[in-house]
């Protein structure tokens, strides 16, 4: 009869573990595995040797407060000749001796988080499963190296903001294997109301990256929950920050895994989604970020955006429907075995608190291909994703007398789909993957498949009438334009008017702008023109400019640094009305990062970071922070002036670091004034060994 090996003591060989596992960033302090995979432990035997086949050794596995075999959150095993990756096993792969080598693996549909081992009678040990994409057998598994570098490993990457028209590339640091946060990962599964409810039941869950993936996306935000975030979306920020403030994912994490998880104040929608990006990556679940342009927010399932303006063009707030001038979200790689096959990949999953879903804040997981092809019954909020991308918009003019006719506008939603590509900054447009070409048959069947009416019954009309905004080709923030617009500047705003009839055509031109944040509230006027008597012959084009002034714009100006522009064209002859709306992005100064010295491992290294005040006022109370995971050890390094910066004057500090790992790191940059707030940059720095 086998003899039970009696265990002196053990070593859990975390370096070589988690090298091997590909988690020997989050540290080596403790042992963090992924499934499907082998890991090593060193028995030291207390007496007599191992011998094959004539010694024995019991092993328990269990996660949860209430592990259960049948739910697969225990497991009981014993030693056998060969591991089975299949299946918890364990198989020694030493010779015999008092040091046994001991290899241990779970199956790849284990539930991930933290799990027990007892050994024999002899010993508890605690680790960390994560999923495993680099295992064939797990769900989430990705076939490409390079994408998996990408999507699981990379601690920094770039969210598309701005307009569809000028996409602004942002830096952040997702940073999921600083310190902490892998622990403030698994605390988020943990404090998640279906894991209160019934701790037995989501410990079982959590083997499925479709459940948990639904989890994070209502625990990324504080809407029903503990959660993470606390969305804000006007300019009162007291209590908490500016969601523009946040240049990654750690301090974020870390603020609320030592607070007592107490929401973070504040984010919005690319702070959501690039937290749930870290969260993502961190579990071992491949993600991206993604930012759709002029995004629909259909709140009634019509796939119909309804929108009303005055008799000046102005919006006047009549439907809850909305369209953002972008709206950022992330994708989950994994198998749908839910659906019928072919919807495996990408699935588009949404942490913005926008609309319930079975009760409570959350969207997704739903795959990029069943949006495509108007698979609307399909898991999870297809609806609301479809519509995102693809809902009709409908434009209405309220007169003062109380009626109300419908406006000739030409809007569309859904563009330039974006996120960053694979090894590189540049963007990559994944239009296609949610959408076919507009008027393809393709696109047509899906519209039908969606029940998408509206889409289908709309006829190519060629209005007597068209109307354009045009702007210039650099818009920068902190232009006076009454000063330096005749001289060096075309920064002029031209609405263009043709008349395509046989007829002269006498209407009335009201052409304003306003500051917009980026999800579509709008702010104050900018600057305003009523032209009651502007008349057209045949053929005949107009040009119509606005001015724009440094000092109308600068105090209403939103964070986000935009301007809507509304060109209203009233047909005194036939009483219709032609609307053109154009959001515009005002530039910001960039950020020079300037590294001195040759980057390596574990050396001290200085950047020069320097930024020209634009403006044609002094800048105060100015300020740098840097962070970088790897870079900064974790942390936000801050550099204030004490000094005032006069426009055209440069702003310059130098800032300390000391990178602790090799390979291509973000260095990213933000600064803040009392004029200038928020203007982000970042340098790439390769490290040496």
């Amino acid at each position: 009869m086998a003899q039970a090996l009696e265990i002196a003591r053990w070593d859990l060989e975390c370096e070589f573990n988690n090298t091997d596992h590909r988690t020997e960033l989050n540290g080596v302090e403790q042992l963090i595995v992924r499934r499907g995979q082998p890991f090593t432990i060193n028995l030291h035997l207390r007496s007599r040797e191992y011998q094959p086949g004539g010694s024995a050794l019991d092993l328990t596995v269990e996660t949860g407060p209430q592990p259960s075999d049948q739910y697969g959150t225990r497991a009981s095993f014993g030693l056998i000749d060969q591991i089975d990756t299949s299946r918890w096993s364990a198989a020694v792969t030493s010779p015999p001796g008092y040091m046994v080598s001991l290899s241990i693996c779970s199956p790849p549909d284990a539930p991930i988080g933290r799990w027990r081992l007892t050994l024999g009678q002899g010993g508890l040990v605690e680790f960390v499963l994560l999923y495993n994409p680099w295992c064939t057998g797990d769900v989430v598994y990705m076939d490409s190296e390079e994408k998996l570098t990408e999507y699981v490993l990379a601690q920094d990457g770039i969210i598309y903001r701005g307009s569809w028209k000028y996409l602004i590339p942002t830096p952040w640091n997702f940073g999921q294997f600083e310190d902490g946060i892998l622990e403030a990962c698994l605390r988020i599964l943990e404090m998640n109301p279906k894991c209160l409810r019934n701790p037995g039941k989501d410990a079982s869950g959590r083997k499925n990256p479709i459940y948990v993936s639904r989890v994070l996306s209502a625990m990324v935000n504080c809407n029903d929950d503990k959660g993470v975030l606390l969305g804000r979306w006007t300019d009162d920020y007291d209590g908490g920050v500016s969601p523009l403030s946040w240049k990654g994912s750690v301090e974020i994490l870390r603020n609320w895994d030592t607070n007592a998880c107490q929401p973070v104040r504040f984010g919005q929608c690319w702070v959501f989604a690039a937290v749930a990006c870290s969260v993502s990556r961190a579990l071992g679940i491949p993600c991206r970020v993604v930012t759709n342009y002029n995004s629909a927010h259909d709140t009634n399932s019509n796939l119909v955006i309804e929108r009303y303006v005055d008799e000046n063009g102005q919006l006047v707030q009549k439907s809850r429907d909305m369209i953002w001038n972008y709206h950022c979200w992330v994708e989950n790689w994994m198998t749908r075995p839910d659906l019928k096959p072919g919807f495996d990949g990408w699935q588009a999953m949404d942490p913005t608190p926008q609309e319930k879903s079975e009760g409570v804040y959350c969207c997704g997981p739903i795959p990029l291909k069943a949006i495509k092809e108007g698979e609307l019954t399909y898991k999870y909020d297809a609806p609301f994703v479809f519509a995102e991308v693809n809902a009709d918009v409908h434009t209405f003019m309220k007169r003062k007398d109380g009626s109300t006719e419908k406006i000739i506008s030409s809007v569309q939603v859904g563009l330039k789909i974006s996120t960053k590509s694979v090894g590189s900054d540049r963007r990559e447009d994944i239009t296609h993957l949610y959408k076919y070409p507009e008027g393809s048959d393709e696109e047509r069947e899906a519209f039908t498949k969606a029940n998408h009416q509206n889409k289908l019954l709309q006829q190519q009309t060629n209005a007597g009438l068209l109307i354009a905004i045009k702007v210039s080709a650099e818009m920068k923030k902190g232009c006076d334009f009454d000063v330096f617009a005749m001289v060096t500047n075309n920064f002029d705003v031209f609405a263009m008017v043709t008349n395509n009839t046989p007829n002269v055509k006498k209407c009335r031109l009201v052409f304003g702008s306003r500051a917009v944040s980026y999800n579509g509230i709008l702010g104050e006027n900018c600057g305003f023109k009523d032209l009651l008597n502007v008349e057209l012959a045949p053929g005949e084009e107009k040009r119509v400019p606005l001015r724009m002034n440094y000092s109308k714009y600068a105090e209403n100006l939103t964070e986000d640094n935009l301007i809507r522009l509304v060109a209203l064209l009233l047909d005194y002859g036939t009483r219709e009305a032609y609307l053109a709306v154009r959001n515009v992005v005002l530039e910001n100064p960039e950020i020079k990062v300037r590294i001195l010295g040759e980057p390596k491992e574990n050396r001290k290294l200085v950047a020069e970071i320097t930024l020209q005040n634009p403006l044609p006022v002094p800048l105060q109370n100015c300020c740098f922070t840097v962070e970088g995971s790897n870079l900064t050890g974790g942390q936000i390094i801050t550099e204030k002036l004490n000094s005032t910066v006069e426009p055209g004057q440069d702003a310059k500090v130098k800032i300390y670091f000391t990178p602790t790992h090799s390979g291509q790191r973000k260095l990213v940059v933000d600064f803040d004034s009392n004029k200038l707030c928020h203007v982000k940059g970042y340098r790439n720095v390769i490290i040496g060994k």
